[in-house]
C-alpha cells in the first residue's frame, strides 16, 4: 500500500485549469428566446461535431433542421469540446477513437447539461440528433446511441496518484458542466485544506485530523482519493469527498459526505473565492 498527499494549492490549480477549459459559449449560455436560423439549404450538412461548431459560428441552422440554442427547455448539442480540459491534466488523456459530447438545456430558472463519451463513429450529427428525439419534452436528458456507460470510461491515464486527483476533480466539473442558476451544485464548493476556524460548526462526524488531499493505492491496485470542500451557499457545510477506483479504471464510485454544518446564527461565508 502507498499513500501520497497533495497540498491545497495543487488541487486549486488543477481545478482552475479544468474550469478555464469548460466554458460554455456565451451564445449557448444565454440563447435567444426564439432561435431561428437561416434556411437549412444555405449550409452544408455537418458530419461531425467539428463541422457542427463551424456552422454554429457561421450563423446556425433552421429550427426544423437542428435544435439550436434556445431558452425554451429544448435540449441541444453544445459546440464546446470538453476533452480540451484534459490538455494539461497530469497523467490523463482521452482514449483513442473516443470523443466527449455535451448536450445543454436552457430555461429561465437555470440550465442543465449532460456529457457523454462516444466512439468517433457514433458521434456524427445523425446519431447525436437522434438522441434529441428521445428527450421528448425535455424531462429526459439525451442518451446517444453507442455512448459509453460512464463519461470517465472514455479516459485513460498512467495510474499515478496525481492522475487520480485530477480525475476526481474532472468528473465533478463534467457533472456540473452546463448547470446555471439554482441548478448549480459543485459550483458552490470551495476546496479546503484545513477547518475554517473563524466559523462555528455542528459536527455530524468526528472532525478530520488531517485535511490534506490523499491518494491511497492498495495492493490490488484499487485506489482511494479523499479531499475536502466547503459549500459556501446555503445550506453551508463542510464535505468529505471519497472516490474509489477499481484497478485500471478512472470510473469512480463517489461519496460526498456532509461532515459539518454551519452553526445557527454564524455569519454567512463569502460566496466567491
Amino acid at each position: 500500500m502507498s499513500l501520497q498527499t497533495f497540498p491545497l494549492d495543487v488541487l486549486q490549480k488543477v481545478s482552475l485549469h479544468i474550469r478555464s477549459q469548460l466554458v460554455i459559449p456565451a451564445s449557448e449560455r444565454q440563447p435567444p428566446a426564439n432561435s431561428f436560423g437561416a434556411a437549412a439549404d444555405d449550409f452544408p450538412e455537418p458530419h461531425s461535431l467539428d463541422t457542427l461548431g463551424d456552422l454554429f459560428r457561421v450563423g446556425g441552422f433552421a429550427e426544423d433542421s437542428l435544435p439550436a440554442p434556445n431558452a425554451e427547455g429544448r435540449w441541444f448539442i453544445s459546440t464546446l469540446d470538453p476533452a480540451a480540459a484534459l490538455g494539461k491534466l497530469p497523467g490523463l488523456e482521452l482514449k483513442p477513437g473516443v470523443r466527449l459530447v455535451t448536450y445543454l438545456q436552457c430555461r429561465p430558472e437555470g440550465s442543465l447539461g449532460v456529457t457523454w463519451a462516444l466512439p468517433d463513429l457514433m458521434s456524427t450529427t445523425a446519431y447525436l440528433e437522434a438522441a434529441l428525439e428521445s428527450a421528448g419534452n425535455g424531462q429526459i436528458p439525451p442518451h446517444p446511441r453507442g455512448a459509453l456507460g460512464h463519461v470517465m470510461d472514455g479516459i485513460r491515464g498512467n495510474h499515478s496518484p496525481a492522475s487520480f486527483i485530477a480525475a476526481s476533480l474532472l468528473i465533478r466539473e463534467l457533472k456540473e458542466l452546463g448547470r446555471t442558476g439554482r441548478l448549480r451544485r459543485w459550483h458552490h464548493h470551495r476546496l479546503i485544506g484545513s477547518e475554517p476556524t473563524q466559523y462555528l460548526w455542528q459536527w455530524r462526524s468526528k472532525p478530520p485530523k488531517d485535511w490534506s488531499a490523499k491518494v491511497k493505492v492498495l495492493e490490488d491496485q484499487s485506489v482511494f482519493v479523499e479531499f475536502f470542500s466547503c459549500r459556501v451557499a446555503p445550506p453551508i457545510a463542510l464535505f468529505r469527498h471519497l472516490d474509489r477506483y477499481s484497478p485500471q479504471s478512472y470510473r469512480p464510485q463517489s461519496t460526498d459526505q456532509v461532515i459539518a454544518v454551519l452553526e445557527t446564527g454564524t455569519a454567512t461565508l463569502p460566496s466567491t473565492g
